[in-house]
């Protein structure tokens, strides 16, 4: 196991949240610019729609993600 993976047994919460958010914040930007790789037309042939298709999935997904973190009020229904 990696020193910056160890399990911290005095580690709060919040320290434990920012240890792994930040790792994979950081995962996840590195696996967006290697994506971006695919640009390269010359390695490449893609249409403007798979593009579309790629990058609404990734959308999609992070809109999600997001949502989770979203506090809720309770709504009031209204017609």
């Amino acid at each position: 196991m990696k020193n910056d993976s160890k399990i911290v047994l005095d580690e709060t919460r919040s320290q434990r949240f920012k240890r792994i958010a930040t790792k994979r914040t950081n995962d996840i930007i590195k696996r967006i610019r290697i994506l971006g790789n695919c640009s390269n037309r010359s390695a490449y042939d893609y249409t403007e729609e798979e593009i579309d298709k790629i990058f609404a999935a990734v959308g999609k997904e992070l809109k999600s993600a997001n949502a989770r973190f979203t506090f809720n009020k309770k709504q009031v229904f209204k017609l």
